[in-house]
């Protein structure tokens, strides 16, 4: 017997043993692949690469299988399976078309417009394009939601530069030929083929993303009826006058080989001598450098003192000017000086106003050819404008022995041979500031090009007063400054570039058999035509009677000529469409305020003189995507973060192997490379698209740029899975044969608890839309956060599980009744926001009587309705809120054990009667733990042995401590406690006392030790109280 029982004990204890190692072992499989949580907690973000296989069985574009929401996967939230088969299903059905009346008009509601801001078609998207598309979707959503006839159209840009230049990279690294090898049209046939290949990923994005456009309308700016419109554009503009054809200073990129807009121009500041790299050249170049020469007086021993930062331009110039009132070079007005390098070029020296008397030696030198003022001046005293420069930047024969060299070489070897002349006099720092391309990083040439140009007063001039009038809105107000800023100084604009991917301008030379002319060089030879033939019958009514060839211009527009258009080409015009009458002016463009210039203002220019109106009526500016080390995001810093790498999750070596795949030199993919591994160690989680649209728009508070931060977007996801599981309680709390009212009004029965969620709800309502008209993203984040989170889950849903047990079967339908509108209501709301998890939710909850909408994207979106809004409702059971915060708060900070005693006192007649009428709420939300909860009225005594916590005047809230609690170890403990807090108090206070620590910190660390002081001081205050009330009990 007695083996017997040691036999069961030993056998106990090892069946014990083998469970616990069980749990040991299951712990460990749960957390090897349970996807990590979120941010601003000490937990892992590593990204989960491998997940449970998930597979939807819904036919492509057929309304999404659903399968129950107590199956295992289905139980937490995943947005692999969330995501899954709606968009199609949306797509297919044509949930994006706008919807007309049958007169082919707009609906009574109005028409909402957005024309998307056309994304390049260099690359894959980024997070800017996120945002945007983002911010751009909740808009249009939320109108169509609201029964406007809505209309999204999507596009991609040709972007001639960044496209031709990525081509022409990949070209050289995949078959090392340049597009000369090539020739212009087998060229064009493969930058159309790489356009195919990332339009195609970009629409995939796009419709990852959820974004809501009306694919059927899509555009792209070198399509057929975009060529159509370019070509009408410039003919109208052309024959009006508005364009012209002149010979003027450009900015010059080397590199690239074309002109470049100023906008597409970085300042460099120099302080002082600089080295620095420029593409072509082997070693760094000086620049920031002021070299001081002479000039000889011709018939004359006397010699001039120049200064210029750019030695090499001495080959280019034709004049030297002084100011006609500077006594010291008065009487060499009218002489000529002596060229040191081309023997027969004088150098007339003439009297001009412009000419700084203080500024170096009071003499200038003049290259008309390759200085904006200079040219300037050339013109006023009708000086040679000689050019030096090769289009490679090489030196042409106007230059005599330096003809051949690179122009940098040749700013060395002119300081050389000045000093052999004996006209070199010194160098010195110069702080200055030094124009690179934005592109190339090239450093721009200015050089005279014949190329076609736009008048640009008179646009800007009516462009400056509908923003004015009022007519379009501009937001923030602090860009409608900059736009006021910019368009008064705008100067006229270079429509040209010397490229080859892009609108080839329409317009031809006529070349005369009799008598012939090299090509451009007589403007009054050009005529435009939609083509040839066109071109060919205005230049025989032109020159009647003469034999000619017709050759056209073989530069193309600037980008931002053909995106000027856009928000009517897209419409169609020319054509007088049924689009351009019932869509434009389109309502809002949402883009990044760095293009507010570049593209906004042209096209608010292009619009008023091509179709008579303003192209849109507000411009919503919204902030930039920079890294986690706040720089802008950019393919040359392999900084780029594609969104699907986001929503999907993306290891660190993947993201690696993307680099290497782009056209960074070595050294930019070494850097890139340190940066992720930096920024991302354990690679990007898997975020969801809803998680990621949520974030982004709680970053838009505003103008300012924002830093990416994959553990905010992480956050989100926790978020997402709090809404699922709000929805499945619902859900779950609906009976199967549950079929809510044909309306969500009150019945006039519905407890306090409903009557505050409905109170709620309705005011969010209210916010929300008051948010979204004032494109306030942010706020409406927060407002929704605060909606589902602390209202709808911390709150009601708490609440209604007593409602649902304890009720009777009126009560239980009310309280089901509540569930239902509180739900449908949230995921209304939040639809344009988490488009996804909103509609894969609503699919399941069963629609009321007489409602047949099919998908939450077309549902009504929720309004103000004043019978739900019950003030008295939310005072009274914000008290019994504050009541239930208050136990939670004791229990927290005061462990007594299971059972505990708690008493509230009520100061106020009518509050003690809520209270009492609502005592089981208030132990439903108390918590766990405790025994009895006494309500007391203002005239009982006070509990002895109790610790108190003031409910603000209202009430007071009591815990039973004496004899459930060691006091003096509770004393000892607190008073350990204090003592920390006090030190803390005094190294803090001490700091921000110190000047030197002031001045030396940014201004969010001083900020962020202000923000502990208080928390130390607050601390102090609680724990003496704490101190105090247990010695009071402890004298008892």
């Amino acid at each position: 017997m007695e083996e017997d029982q040691k036999n069961a004990r030993e056998q106990e204890k090892e069946r014990k043993k083998a469970e616990k190692l069980k749990k040991l072992e299951d712990k460990k499989s749960k957390k090897s692949t349970t996807t990590p949580v979120a941010a601003r907690e000490k937990s892992n973000t590593k990204a989960t690469l491998q997940k449970p296989t998930y597979v939807d069985a819904t036919p492509e574009g057929e309304k999404k299988i659903q399968g129950a929401l107590d199956n295992e996967g289905l139980k937490a939230y995943d947005p692999t399976v969330v995501e899954a088969a709606h968009y199609a299903w949306w797509e297919k059905m044509g949930f994006f078309r706008p919807e007309f009346g049958a007169d082919e008009k707009t609906k009574p509601a109005e028409s909402f417009v957005i024309i998307e801001p056309p994304p390049n078609v260099t690359g894959l998207l980024h997070m800017g394009h996120a945002l945007s598309g983002t911010l751009q979707d909740i808009m249009i959503r939320y109108n169509r939601m609201r029964g406007k006839t809505a209309l999204w159209v999507p596009g991609c840009d040709h972007a001639g530069i960044s496209t031709q230049t990525v081509v022409e990279k990949m070209l050289w690294r995949t078959e090392k030929k340049t597009r000369h090898d090539l020739g212009r049209e087998k060229f064009l046939e493969t930058a159309m083929e790489w356009k195919e290949v990332y339009h195609k990923k970009i629409s995939t994005t796009k419709r990852r993303l959820g974004l809501s456009v009306d694919w059927n309308r899509e555009a792209f700016t070198m399509d057929a009826p975009r060529r159509e419109a370019v070509s009408e554009a410039f003919i109208r503009l052309y024959e009006d006058g508005t364009i012209y054809r002149a010979n003027r200073i450009v900015n010059w990129d080397v590199q690239l080989r074309t002109a470049v807009s100023n906008l597409e121009v970085e300042n460099l500041e120099l302080k002082g001598r600089t080295k620095l790299s420029v593409p072509g050249y082997e070693r760094k170049i000086d620049f920031g450098v002021m070299t001081y020469f002479q000039y000889e007086i011709d018939g004359s021993d006397e010699r001039l003192e120049i200064a210029t930062t750019r030695p090499e331009t001495l080959l280019g110039d034709s004049g030297v000017a002084v100011n006609p009132n500077d006594d010291r070079y008065r009487h060499l007005i009218g002489k000529n000086a002596r060229h040191p390098f081309i023997a027969d070029r004088l150098l007339p020296i003439v009297a001009d106003e412009h000419v700084d008397r203080e500024f170096g030696t009071g003499v200038v030198k003049i290259t008309p050819a390759h200085d904006q003022n200079d040219f300037n001046i050339g013109r006023r005293h009708d000086l040679q404008f000689i050019n030096i420069f090769n289009d490679d930047g090489t030196l042409n024969s106007n230059t005599g022995s330096f003809q051949g060299q690179k122009r940098y070489e040749a700013r060395y070897n002119v300081v050389a041979e000045l000093k052999a002349k004996g006209l070199f006099i010194k160098e010195e720092d110069n702080p200055m500031v030094l124009k690179l391309s934005e592109r190339s990083k090239d450093v721009i040439e200015p050089l005279m090009k014949p190329q076609w140009w736009m008048k640009m007063r008179e646009l800007a001039d009516k462009a400056i007063e509908v923003v004015k009038n009022g007519e379009i809105t501009i937001f923030p107000a602090s860009e409608e400054k900059k736009y006021f800023r910019w368009m008064e100084g705008i100067d006229d604009w270079c429509l040209s570039r010397q490229l080859w991917w892009g609108h080839r301008v329409p317009a031809y030379y006529v070349v005369m058999n009799d008598n012939p002319s090299a090509f451009g060089s007589d403007d009054s030879l050009w005529v435009s035509g939609r083509d040839e033939v066109d071109a060919r019958k205005k230049a025989e009514i032109k020159f009647p009677n003469r034999s000619f060839t017709l050759e056209q211009d073989p530069d193309v527009f600037d980008t931002w000529f053909s995106s000027g258009l856009w928000p009517f080409s897209t419409l169609g015009w020319p054509q007088q469409t049924n689009d351009l009458a019932n869509f434009y002016p389109t309502s809002v463009l949402m883009t990044a305020w760095d293009i507010l210039f570049f593209w906004v203002a042209r096209m608010i220019m292009l619009g008023i003189k091509l179709n008579g109106a303003v192209p849109f009526r507000e411009v919503y500016c919204h902030p930039i995507i920079r890294d986690t080390e706040g720089r802008k995001m950019s393919k040359s810093l392999g900084n780029v973060i594609d969104p699907l790498d986001v929503i999907q999750g993306i290891s660190l070596d993947a993201l690696h192997e993307k680099l290497k795949q782009g056209n960074l030199d070595p050294k930019e993919l070494q850097r890139a490379t340190k940066y992720q591994k930096s920024a991302f160690p354990d690679g990007i989680p898997q975020c969801g698209t809803d998680a990621l649209r949520f974030s982004l728009a709680a970053y838009s508070t505003g103008v300012t740029d924002v830093d990416f931060d994959i553990k905010v977007i992480f956050g989100w996801r926790k978020f997402c899975n709090k809404i699922y599981q709000a929805a499945r309680y619902v859900i779950g709390s609906l009976k199967t044969d549950f079929v809510p009212n044909s309306t969500s009004t009150t019945s006039g029965k519905e407890s306090l608890a409903e009557k505050w969620i409905l109170h709620k709800m309705t005011n969010t309502a209210k916010a929300m839309n008051d948010a979204l008209e004032k494109r306030e993203f942010g706020r409406c984040t927060t407002i929704l956060h605060q909606y589902w989170l602390h209202d709808l889950c911390d709150t009601y849903i708490e609440q209604s599980k007593y409602l649902l047990s304890s009720g009777n079967s009126s009560e239980q339908r009310s309280a089901q009744d509540t569930l239902y509108t509180a739900l449908d209501a949230a995921l209304t709301l939040t639809h344009p926001f988490m488009p996804f998890l909103t509609e894969e939710l609503w699919q399941r909850i069963p629609r009321r009587q007489g409602d047949s909408t099919q998908t939450v994207s077309l549902a009504q979106y929720p309004v103000y309705d004043d019978s739900m809004n019950d003030a008295t409702a939310e005072v009274n059971y914000e008290l019994i809120l504050d009541v239930c915060r208050a136990n939670r708060s004791l229990i927290a900070a005061y462990p007594t054990g299971a059972g505990a005693q708690l008493y509230c006192q009520l100061y106020d007649d009518s509050n003690f009667a809520v209270a009492e009428e609502h005592l089981g709420s208030i132990r439903s939300l108390s918590g766990k733990g405790i025994g009895t909860i006494d309500i007391l009225s203002k005239e009982k005594e006070k509990p002895v042995g109790c610790i108190a916590y003031n409910v603000g005047s209202k009430a007071a809230v009591f815990l039973l401590v004496q004899g459930r609690m060691d006091l003096d170890l509770e004393i000892s403990k607190a008073t350990m406690k204090l003592n920390k807090c006090n030190e803390g108090f005094r190294r803090s206070q001490k700091l921000l006392e110190d000047a030197e620590f002031l001045r030396k910190v940014d201004e969010k660390v001083v900020n962020a030790e202000r923000a502990r002081l208080a928390d130390y001081e607050a601390d102090i205050r609680s724990t003496t109280d704490t101190i105090s009330q247990f010695q009071h009990l402890r004298l008892r």
